[in-house]
């Protein structure tokens, strides 16, 4: 794929030779486009595909991955980005043609770090399920086919044979379904985790899986090619980052975080001082209540904790005064000299409020940007507790937060589904508050407060859908990177 900066020309081909580029809607990207693009096309198409990959994993959090509300409101965002999502719609070549793109230009992205390249997989994987849980049957086996993947269905005397044998291995299957169920034959060893679960019917080196079940053998594959495809792109990646224009872009498209920026713009006022130790344990993540604890056992944060946590309370809805004053108390209890802090202090608390040098208004930090950027030294007490902590020591700490050992093995188990810390705030006091948003509670007067306009009320699912609304760093800033 090359690059080139004026705008890309269009290719002119017969129907019959774009339905052979993309036979499709999904795809395992076996081959790299081949295709010149613009530099624009290739950010603009970065992006769109960052913005579809963050409404999967958004979309999984909230709703159950598979069910009608799930797959309809994913079929309306890949609708939206105008990505491929369906066999048999009219002029689908556009489509999937920037699905196939977007993918490799993400791998080159998404490959620099262990972390990246599993969210990256998992993220696809998602997004190859909901494709292929909508693709016709008829199209499954030549899909199949041009994926190299050797399973054949088998034909209708050779499932009557082996019925009642199929149906014995897969209980929620009856004879009636099976009837309708294409099923088919598939290496042993391609088979194996159906195999560990006693679901599948072996014979003679092979298993006879159903349709419904094949899917799991599907995922399994591409995610073993997709793993080897990103550590071979990580190999060549320094030559690809030889090139000026695309080293600036790729950078921040691994830490962009293309969801809600969680500003406190409307929740400005909307908690108090009093609330903060309260609201620690019951609605903090791990990151911030391990940062409010040691601030309060400490009275004072290195400039790492500060920022992360200073920025997580203005989100929430910490206004400037409230939170000089925060700092301030906290930090003389700690036997600094009140001037000392003012000084010192009191200026970067206004620079992160876009009160003092360049104005820029800061957002809390995202889940992505706590992980791969400023990890924590000796003596810091910032980061994030599931990747910077010792597993044993991460587990001394969920159960003195008095979660239970099963609730300590599904954190293990699941990882990361939310994605920005502030999320997990609001998510929390919704489930408290019965669905409704924070609430300042009464309290003792304090510093006098500008009024904020409260925002209407959201549900859940429209407040996760809003993930996808801005972008950390927008299109003009990233153009003057490139230049």
């Amino acid at each position: 794929m090359e690059f080139f900066g004026g705008k890309r020309r269009k290719l002119r081909l017969a129907d019959d030779q774009r339905n052979a580029c993309y036979p499709h809607s999904l795809q395992f990207y076996l081959q790299p486009p081949s295709e010149n693009i613009s530099l624009t096309e290739f950010e603009n198409l970065a992006f769109e595909r960052l913005k579809l990959l963050k409404s999967v994993e958004n979309l999984g959090v909230s709703y159950v991955k598979g069910t009608e509300q799930y797959q309809s409101k994913l079929e309306a965002e890949l609708r939206k980005l105008k990505f491929s999502y369906r066999e048999n719609l009219e002029d689908e070549y556009e489509p999937r043609r920037r699905d196939h793109i977007s993918h490799f230009i993400l791998r080159l992205a998404y490959c620099q770090s262990e972390d990246l390249r599993r969210w990256f997989i998992q993220q696809e994987m998602d997004l190859l399920r909901f494709r292929f849980h909508i693709l016709p049957k008829d199209k499954v086996q030549s899909f199949l086919k041009d994926s190299h993947l050797q399973f054949e269905a088998i034909s209708d005397e050779e499932k009557t044979l082996r019925e009642q044998d199929i149906i014995a291995s897969s209980p929620s299957l009856s004879g009636t379904q099976l009837e309708l169920e294409s099923v088919y034959k598939i290496p042993f060893a391609d088979a194996l985790d159906l195999f560990r679960g006693r679901r599948v019917y072996l014979e003679d080196g092979f298993a006879y899986v159903p349709l419904k079940d094949i899917v799991a053998i599907i995922l399994n594959e591409f995610r073993t090619k997709l793993s080897k495809a990103l550590a071979l792109t990580a190999r060549s990646l320094p030559a690809v980052q030889s090139d000026e224009r695309l080293q600036p872009l790729l950078n921040h498209l691994s830490h962009s975080y293309t969801g809600q920026d969680y500003s406190a713009q409307g929740n400005a006022g909307k908690i108090s001082l009093d609330q903060i130790d309260s609201l620690s344990t019951k609605s903090f993540p791990p990151c911030m209540r391990q940062l409010h604890r040691a601030l309060r056992e400490n009275h004072h944060l290195r400039h790492g904790g500060r920022m992360q946590y200073g920025l997580f309370l203005k989100g929430i809805g910490l206004t400037l005064e409230q939170a000089l004053q925060f700092w301030k108390q906290e930090f003389i209890k700690g036997k600094m000299d009140p001037d000392k802090f003012d000084k010192g202090y009191s200026y970067n608390i206004r620079h992160s409020f876009g009160k003092e040098g360049k104005r820029t208004d800061y957002t809390p930090y995202s889940c992505m940007k706590i992980i791969l950027t400023n990890p924590p030294s000796q003596g810091d007490y910032h980061g994030c507790p599931f990747r910077h902590s010792d597993p044993e020591l991460l587990r001394q700490k969920l159960q003195a937060y008095k979660i239970s050992p099963t609730g300590i093995a599904q954190v293990d188990d699941c990882g990361f589904s939310l994605s920005h810390p502030n999320q997990f705030f609001f998510e929390s006091q919704k489930i408290l508050n019965g669905g409704k948003d924070l609430k300042k509670e009464s309290t003792q007067p304090e510093t006098p407060q500008p009024r904020a306009n409260v925002q209407k009320s959201k549900d859940a699912s429209s407040a996760l859908a809003s993930l996808n609304s801005s972008l950390e760093m927008d299109m003009e800033e990233l153009e003057e990177l490139l230049q």
